[in-house]
Protein backbone atom coordinates (compact mmCIF):
# COMPACT_ATOMS: atom_id res chain seq x y z
CA UNK A 1 0.00 0.00 0.00
CA UNK A 2 1.43 3.42 -0.90
CA UNK A 3 2.19 5.85 1.96
CA UNK A 4 -0.51 8.19 0.66
CA UNK A 5 -3.72 6.37 -0.27
CA UNK A 6 -4.99 7.51 -3.62
CA UNK A 7 -7.68 10.13 -3.13
CA UNK A 8 -11.19 8.67 -3.57
CA UNK A 9 -11.96 11.43 -6.06
CA UNK A 10 -9.38 13.23 -8.17
CA UNK A 11 -10.65 16.17 -10.13
CA UNK A 12 -8.01 16.86 -12.79
CA UNK A 13 -7.75 20.38 -14.19
CA UNK A 14 -9.05 20.78 -17.71
CA UNK A 15 -5.83 22.34 -19.00
CA UNK A 16 -2.56 23.91 -17.76
CA UNK A 17 -4.19 27.32 -17.27
CA UNK A 18 -6.75 25.71 -14.98
CA UNK A 19 -3.91 23.99 -13.12
CA UNK A 20 -2.24 27.34 -12.49
CA UNK A 21 -5.53 28.77 -11.25
CA UNK A 22 -5.93 25.86 -8.85
CA UNK A 23 -2.39 26.32 -7.55
CA UNK A 24 -3.15 30.01 -6.95
CA UNK A 25 -6.34 29.09 -5.06
CA UNK A 26 -4.50 26.51 -2.94
CA UNK A 27 -1.59 28.81 -2.03
CA UNK A 28 -3.33 30.55 0.92
CA UNK A 29 -4.28 27.15 2.33
CA UNK A 30 -0.67 26.00 2.11
CA UNK A 31 0.52 29.25 3.70
CA UNK A 32 -1.86 28.79 6.65
CA UNK A 33 -0.25 25.43 7.46
CA UNK A 34 3.35 26.40 6.75
CA UNK A 35 4.21 27.88 10.15
CA UNK A 36 3.27 24.75 12.10
CA UNK A 37 5.14 22.42 9.75
CA UNK A 38 8.20 24.66 9.79
CA UNK A 39 8.24 24.79 13.59
CA UNK A 40 7.96 21.03 14.01
CA UNK A 41 9.84 20.00 10.89
CA UNK A 42 6.86 17.82 9.99
CA UNK A 43 5.84 16.88 6.46
CA UNK A 44 2.77 18.75 5.11
CA UNK A 45 0.57 15.72 4.50
CA UNK A 46 -2.57 17.79 4.03
CA UNK A 47 -0.86 19.91 1.37
CA UNK A 48 -0.22 16.85 -0.74
CA UNK A 49 -3.69 15.54 -0.16
CA UNK A 50 -4.87 18.83 -1.66
CA UNK A 51 -2.46 18.60 -4.60
CA UNK A 52 -3.56 15.05 -5.22
CA UNK A 53 -7.29 15.76 -5.00
CA UNK A 54 -6.93 18.71 -7.40
CA UNK A 55 -5.06 16.62 -9.94
CA UNK A 56 -1.79 18.56 -9.72
CA UNK A 57 0.39 15.48 -9.23
CA UNK A 58 -0.62 14.56 -12.77
CA UNK A 59 0.37 17.97 -14.12
CA UNK A 60 3.16 16.66 -16.36
CA UNK A 61 1.46 13.43 -17.44
CA UNK A 62 0.00 13.53 -20.97
CA UNK A 63 -3.74 13.91 -21.36
CA UNK A 64 -4.02 10.45 -22.96
CA UNK A 65 -2.95 9.02 -19.57
CA UNK A 66 -5.30 11.18 -17.52
CA UNK A 67 -2.86 14.01 -16.85
CA UNK A 68 -2.79 17.67 -17.72
CA UNK A 69 -0.16 17.52 -20.48
CA UNK A 70 1.71 20.53 -19.13
CA UNK A 71 4.85 22.03 -20.68
CA UNK A 72 7.92 23.13 -18.74
CA UNK A 73 6.60 26.69 -18.89
CA UNK A 74 3.28 25.48 -17.44
CA UNK A 75 5.15 23.70 -14.64
CA UNK A 76 7.04 26.93 -13.89
CA UNK A 77 3.81 28.87 -13.53
CA UNK A 78 2.25 26.28 -11.20
CA UNK A 79 5.37 25.85 -9.03
CA UNK A 80 5.73 29.62 -8.62
CA UNK A 81 2.14 29.88 -7.37
CA UNK A 82 2.58 27.01 -4.90
CA UNK A 83 5.85 28.45 -3.60
CA UNK A 84 4.07 31.71 -2.92
CA UNK A 85 2.09 29.74 -0.34
CA UNK A 86 4.69 27.34 1.06
CA UNK A 87 8.19 27.04 -0.34
CA UNK A 88 8.78 23.62 1.20
CA UNK A 89 5.65 22.14 -0.37
CA UNK A 90 6.60 23.60 -3.76
CA UNK A 91 10.10 22.16 -3.46
CA UNK A 92 8.78 18.63 -2.91
CA UNK A 93 6.37 19.17 -5.80
CA UNK A 94 9.35 20.23 -7.92
CA UNK A 95 11.07 16.90 -7.28
CA UNK A 96 7.95 15.00 -8.28
CA UNK A 97 7.59 17.13 -11.42
CA UNK A 98 11.25 16.53 -12.28
CA UNK A 99 10.58 12.79 -12.46
CA UNK A 100 7.30 13.00 -14.34
CA UNK A 101 8.36 15.91 -16.54
CA UNK A 102 11.59 14.28 -17.67
CA UNK A 103 9.72 11.09 -18.55
CA UNK A 104 6.92 12.91 -20.35
CA UNK A 105 9.05 15.43 -22.24
CA UNK A 106 12.08 13.49 -23.48
CA UNK A 107 11.26 12.96 -27.18
CA UNK A 108 10.64 9.36 -28.14
CA UNK A 109 13.01 9.61 -31.10
CA UNK A 110 15.80 10.73 -28.76
CA UNK A 111 15.10 7.86 -26.38
CA UNK A 112 15.17 5.39 -29.27
CA UNK A 113 18.43 6.84 -30.58
CA UNK A 114 19.94 6.25 -27.15
CA UNK A 115 19.01 2.58 -27.45
CA UNK A 116 15.86 2.30 -25.35
CA UNK A 117 13.87 -0.91 -25.92
CA UNK A 118 10.24 -0.65 -26.94
CA UNK A 119 9.27 -2.05 -23.54
CA UNK A 120 10.46 1.19 -21.94
CA UNK A 121 7.57 3.18 -23.35
CA UNK A 122 4.95 0.96 -21.69
CA UNK A 123 6.84 1.23 -18.41
CA UNK A 124 7.06 5.02 -18.76
CA UNK A 125 3.33 5.26 -19.39
CA UNK A 126 2.56 3.23 -16.27
CA UNK A 127 4.64 5.61 -14.14
CA UNK A 128 2.94 8.68 -15.63
CA UNK A 129 -0.54 7.16 -15.35
CA UNK A 130 0.10 6.47 -11.68
CA UNK A 131 1.06 10.11 -11.18
CA UNK A 132 -2.26 11.12 -12.72
CA UNK A 133 -3.91 8.75 -10.24
CA UNK A 134 -2.14 10.44 -7.34
CA UNK A 135 1.22 8.74 -6.91
CA UNK A 136 4.04 10.90 -5.51
CA UNK A 137 7.65 10.48 -6.68
CA UNK A 138 10.85 11.66 -4.99
CA UNK A 139 14.42 12.16 -6.20
CA UNK A 140 17.27 10.33 -4.45
CA UNK A 141 20.41 11.70 -6.07
CA UNK A 142 22.54 13.51 -3.47
CA UNK A 143 24.87 11.70 -1.08
CA UNK A 144 26.83 12.71 1.98
CA UNK A 145 30.30 13.79 0.92
CA UNK A 146 29.39 13.88 -2.77
CA UNK A 147 26.43 16.25 -2.91
CA UNK A 148 24.60 16.12 -6.23
CA UNK A 149 27.65 15.30 -8.36
CA UNK A 150 26.62 12.22 -10.29
CA UNK A 151 30.23 11.29 -11.03
CA UNK A 152 30.84 10.86 -7.29
CA UNK A 153 27.88 8.71 -6.29
CA UNK A 154 28.70 5.58 -4.32
CA UNK A 155 25.25 4.00 -4.41
CA UNK A 156 25.75 0.95 -6.61
CA UNK A 157 23.77 -1.43 -8.74
CA UNK A 158 24.50 -4.93 -10.02
CA UNK A 159 22.67 -7.18 -12.41
CA UNK A 160 20.63 -9.80 -10.57
CA UNK A 161 18.51 -12.68 -11.74
CA UNK A 162 15.36 -10.70 -12.30
CA UNK A 163 16.72 -7.21 -12.78
CA UNK A 164 19.04 -5.15 -10.57
CA UNK A 165 20.14 -5.03 -6.95
CA UNK A 166 20.64 -1.50 -5.62
CA UNK A 167 22.62 -0.76 -2.46
CA UNK A 168 23.63 2.55 -0.92
CA UNK A 169 22.45 5.63 0.93
CA UNK A 170 21.08 8.98 -0.18
CA UNK A 171 20.76 12.32 1.61
CA UNK A 172 18.44 15.32 1.16
CA UNK A 173 15.64 13.13 -0.22
CA UNK A 174 12.67 15.51 -0.17
CA UNK A 175 9.46 13.69 0.66
CA UNK A 176 11.30 10.74 2.17
CA UNK A 177 8.87 8.31 3.73
CA UNK A 178 5.92 9.83 1.89
CA UNK A 179 6.79 9.01 -1.73
CA UNK A 180 5.46 6.01 -3.59
CA UNK A 181 8.77 5.60 -5.44
CA UNK A 182 12.24 7.14 -5.58
CA UNK A 183 14.31 8.09 -8.60
CA UNK A 184 17.71 6.71 -7.54
CA UNK A 185 21.03 7.56 -9.20
CA UNK A 186 23.45 4.62 -8.93
CA UNK A 187 26.71 3.56 -10.54
CA UNK A 188 27.50 0.19 -12.10
CA UNK A 189 29.49 -1.68 -9.45
CA UNK A 190 30.91 -4.05 -12.03
CA UNK A 191 32.26 -1.46 -14.47
CA UNK A 192 35.74 0.10 -14.32
CA UNK A 193 34.36 3.09 -16.24
CA UNK A 194 31.89 5.59 -14.87
CA UNK A 195 28.41 4.35 -15.69
CA UNK A 196 25.62 6.06 -13.76
CA UNK A 197 21.99 5.13 -14.29
CA UNK A 198 18.60 6.10 -12.92
CA UNK A 199 16.20 3.59 -11.36
CA UNK A 200 12.66 4.16 -10.15
CA UNK A 201 12.60 2.23 -6.89
CA UNK A 202 9.23 1.58 -5.19
CA UNK A 203 8.87 2.37 -1.50
CA UNK A 204 8.66 -0.75 0.64
CA UNK A 205 10.95 -3.63 1.49
CA UNK A 206 14.62 -2.75 1.25
CA UNK A 207 13.99 1.00 1.41
CA UNK A 208 14.60 2.49 4.86
CA UNK A 209 14.12 6.14 5.83
CA UNK A 210 16.41 7.51 8.55
CA UNK A 211 14.97 10.67 10.16
CA UNK A 212 17.90 13.08 9.85
CA UNK A 213 16.34 16.29 8.51
CA UNK A 214 16.59 19.21 10.95
CA UNK A 215 17.64 22.13 8.81
CA UNK A 216 17.75 25.92 8.88
CA UNK A 217 15.29 26.34 6.02
CA UNK A 218 12.84 24.28 3.96
CA UNK A 219 12.23 22.36 7.16
CA UNK A 220 8.92 20.85 6.03
CA UNK A 221 10.36 19.02 3.01
CA UNK A 222 11.11 15.89 5.04
CA UNK A 223 14.47 15.57 3.27
CA UNK A 224 15.72 12.66 5.34
CA UNK A 225 18.40 10.11 4.49
CA UNK A 226 17.17 7.00 2.68
CA UNK A 227 19.02 3.67 2.64
CA UNK A 228 18.56 1.19 -0.21
CA UNK A 229 19.24 -2.53 -0.22
CA UNK A 230 16.66 -3.82 -2.61
CA UNK A 231 16.01 -5.63 -5.87
CA UNK A 232 14.08 -4.05 -8.72
CA UNK A 233 12.90 -5.50 -12.04
CA UNK A 234 14.39 -4.65 -15.42
CA UNK A 235 11.78 -2.03 -16.17
CA UNK A 236 12.88 0.02 -13.13
CA UNK A 237 15.87 1.18 -15.23
CA UNK A 238 14.76 4.60 -16.47
CA UNK A 239 15.20 4.87 -20.21
CA UNK A 240 15.86 1.16 -20.49
CA UNK A 241 19.57 1.86 -21.09
CA UNK A 242 22.42 1.98 -18.58
CA UNK A 243 24.79 4.91 -18.27
CA UNK A 244 22.56 7.75 -19.54
CA UNK A 245 22.39 9.85 -16.41
CA UNK A 246 25.38 12.17 -16.83
CA UNK A 247 24.72 12.59 -20.57
CA UNK A 248 21.11 13.65 -19.99
CA UNK A 249 22.19 16.05 -17.23
CA UNK A 250 24.50 17.79 -19.69
CA UNK A 251 22.21 17.82 -22.69
CA UNK A 252 18.90 18.65 -20.99
CA UNK A 253 19.67 20.10 -17.54
CA UNK A 254 16.36 21.86 -16.94
CA UNK A 255 14.94 19.34 -14.48
CA UNK A 256 18.15 19.31 -12.44
CA UNK A 257 18.74 23.07 -12.55
CA UNK A 258 16.02 25.46 -13.71
CA UNK A 259 13.05 23.70 -12.11
CA UNK A 260 14.27 24.94 -8.71
CA UNK A 261 14.25 28.50 -10.07
CA UNK A 262 10.46 28.66 -10.22
CA UNK A 263 10.25 27.70 -6.56
CA UNK A 264 12.56 30.48 -5.44
CA UNK A 265 10.84 33.13 -7.55
CA UNK A 266 7.67 32.17 -5.71
CA UNK A 267 9.46 32.37 -2.36
CA UNK A 268 10.84 35.83 -3.27
CA UNK A 269 7.33 36.99 -4.17
CA UNK A 270 6.04 35.76 -0.81
CA UNK A 271 8.75 37.81 0.93
CA UNK A 272 7.43 40.92 -0.81
CA UNK A 273 3.84 40.15 0.21
CA UNK A 274 4.64 39.26 3.83
CA UNK A 275 6.99 42.21 4.13
CA UNK A 276 4.46 44.64 2.71
CA UNK A 277 1.77 43.44 5.10
CA UNK A 278 4.07 43.78 8.10
CA UNK A 279 5.32 47.22 7.10
CA UNK A 280 1.82 48.59 6.60
CA UNK A 281 0.62 47.09 9.87
CA UNK A 282 3.48 48.72 11.78
CA UNK A 283 3.22 52.03 9.95
CA UNK A 284 6.75 51.67 8.60
CA UNK A 285 5.64 51.99 5.00
CA UNK A 286 5.84 55.78 5.21
CA UNK A 287 9.63 55.79 5.71
CA UNK A 288 11.61 56.65 2.54
CA UNK A 289 14.35 54.12 3.35
CA UNK A 290 11.76 51.36 3.70
CA UNK A 291 10.06 52.33 0.44
CA UNK A 292 13.44 52.28 -1.32
CA UNK A 293 14.16 48.78 -0.07
CA UNK A 294 10.76 47.55 -1.19
CA UNK A 295 11.16 49.24 -4.57
CA UNK A 296 14.51 47.58 -5.20
CA UNK A 297 13.11 44.26 -4.01
CA UNK A 298 10.14 44.59 -6.34
CA UNK A 299 12.43 45.31 -9.31
CA UNK A 300 14.71 42.39 -8.42
CA UNK A 301 11.81 39.93 -8.19
CA UNK A 302 10.36 41.16 -11.48
CA UNK A 303 13.76 40.70 -13.14
CA UNK A 304 14.16 37.19 -11.77
CA UNK A 305 10.63 36.33 -12.92
CA UNK A 306 11.42 37.45 -16.45
CA UNK A 307 14.65 35.41 -16.54
CA UNK A 308 12.88 32.30 -15.29
CA UNK A 309 9.99 32.80 -17.71
CA UNK A 310 12.41 33.18 -20.62
CA UNK A 311 14.25 30.02 -19.65
CA UNK A 312 10.95 28.16 -19.34
CA UNK A 313 9.77 29.42 -22.74
CA UNK A 314 12.99 28.32 -24.40
CA UNK A 315 12.93 24.91 -22.71
CA UNK A 316 9.36 24.44 -23.93
CA UNK A 317 10.14 25.50 -27.50
CA UNK A 318 13.78 24.41 -27.96
CA UNK A 319 14.77 21.85 -25.29
CA UNK A 320 18.42 20.88 -25.27
CA UNK A 321 19.51 23.77 -27.53
CA UNK A 322 22.84 25.26 -26.32
CA UNK A 323 21.27 28.71 -26.11
CA UNK A 324 18.38 27.29 -24.10
CA UNK A 325 20.77 25.64 -21.67
CA UNK A 326 22.52 28.94 -20.98
CA UNK A 327 19.16 30.38 -19.95
CA UNK A 328 18.58 27.32 -17.74
CA UNK A 329 21.73 28.09 -15.74
CA UNK A 330 20.97 31.83 -15.70
CA UNK A 331 17.53 31.12 -14.27
CA UNK A 332 18.79 29.08 -11.34
CA UNK A 333 21.56 31.57 -10.52
CA UNK A 334 19.26 34.59 -10.73
CA UNK A 335 16.36 33.07 -8.80
CA UNK A 336 18.49 31.60 -6.02
CA UNK A 337 20.48 34.77 -5.41
CA UNK A 338 17.46 37.05 -5.77
CA UNK A 339 15.37 35.13 -3.23
CA UNK A 340 18.12 35.33 -0.63
CA UNK A 341 18.88 39.02 -1.25
CA UNK A 342 15.26 40.14 -1.36
CA UNK A 343 14.22 38.23 1.76
CA UNK A 344 17.23 39.63 3.64
CA UNK A 345 16.54 43.22 2.61
CA UNK A 346 12.81 43.03 3.33
CA UNK A 347 13.47 41.45 6.73
CA UNK A 348 15.90 44.25 7.56
CA UNK A 349 13.28 46.82 6.57
CA UNK A 350 10.69 45.07 8.74
CA UNK A 351 12.91 45.17 11.81
CA UNK A 352 13.57 42.93 14.78
CA UNK A 353 9.93 42.06 15.43
CA UNK A 354 9.83 40.12 12.14
CA UNK A 355 12.72 37.89 13.25
CA UNK A 356 10.66 36.20 15.96
CA UNK A 357 9.92 32.52 15.42
CA UNK A 358 6.46 32.16 13.96
CA UNK A 359 6.58 35.35 11.93
CA UNK A 360 6.07 34.58 8.21
CA UNK A 361 9.07 36.69 7.18
CA UNK A 362 11.39 34.81 9.50
CA UNK A 363 10.42 31.48 7.92
CA UNK A 364 10.49 32.89 4.39
CA UNK A 365 13.95 34.34 5.02
CA UNK A 366 15.29 30.92 6.04
CA UNK A 367 13.59 29.19 3.11
CA UNK A 368 14.87 31.83 0.67
CA UNK A 369 18.42 31.46 1.93
CA UNK A 370 18.42 27.85 0.71
CA UNK A 371 17.91 28.81 -2.94
CA UNK A 372 21.56 29.56 -3.68
CA UNK A 373 22.59 26.34 -1.92
CA UNK A 374 20.36 23.90 -3.78
CA UNK A 375 21.94 22.14 -6.74
CA UNK A 376 23.23 23.51 -8.88
CA UNK A 377 24.50 26.05 -6.31
CA UNK A 378 24.90 29.68 -7.31
CA UNK A 379 28.68 29.29 -7.43
CA UNK A 380 28.38 26.27 -9.75
CA UNK A 381 25.88 28.13 -11.97
CA UNK A 382 28.12 31.21 -12.14
CA UNK A 383 31.17 29.10 -12.99
CA UNK A 384 29.26 27.29 -15.77
CA UNK A 385 28.12 30.60 -17.21
CA UNK A 386 31.60 32.08 -16.87
CA UNK A 387 33.17 29.28 -18.89
CA UNK A 388 30.50 29.77 -21.57
CA UNK A 389 31.00 33.55 -21.58
CA UNK A 390 34.72 33.01 -22.18
CA UNK A 391 34.05 30.81 -25.19
CA UNK A 392 34.57 27.43 -23.53
CA UNK A 393 32.47 24.32 -23.17
CA UNK A 394 31.14 24.41 -19.58
CA UNK A 395 30.41 20.69 -19.51
CA UNK A 396 33.84 19.54 -20.66
CA UNK A 397 36.42 22.35 -20.37
CA UNK A 398 36.86 22.14 -16.61
CA UNK A 399 39.24 19.87 -14.67
CA UNK A 400 36.48 18.81 -12.24
CA UNK A 401 33.37 17.18 -13.77
CA UNK A 402 30.31 19.41 -13.48
CA UNK A 403 28.15 16.45 -12.59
Amino acid sequence: MPPFPTSPVIDPPSDPAAAQARARELAPRLAARAEAHDASGSFPVADFEDLRAHGLLGLMAPTRLGGCGASFADYTAVATELAGGAGATALVFNMHAAVTGALAHTPEEVVRQLGAPESFFASRDRVLARAAEGALYAVAMSERGAGSRLSRVSTAYRRSGGGFRITGSKAFVSGAGHADAYLVAARDAGSAELKVSYFLVPAGDGVRVEPTWDSMGMRATGSHDVHFDTEVPDDALVGGVEGLTVLLAQVMPQWLVASYAAVYVGVARSALRAGGAHLRERGLHTLPAVRSRMGRADAAVATASLVVDEAARRVTEHPGDPGTNRWVWRAKLTAGDTAAEVASSVLEAAGTSATRRGHPLERIYRDARCGALQPATSDVCADWLGVAALGGDPDHDTPVPRW
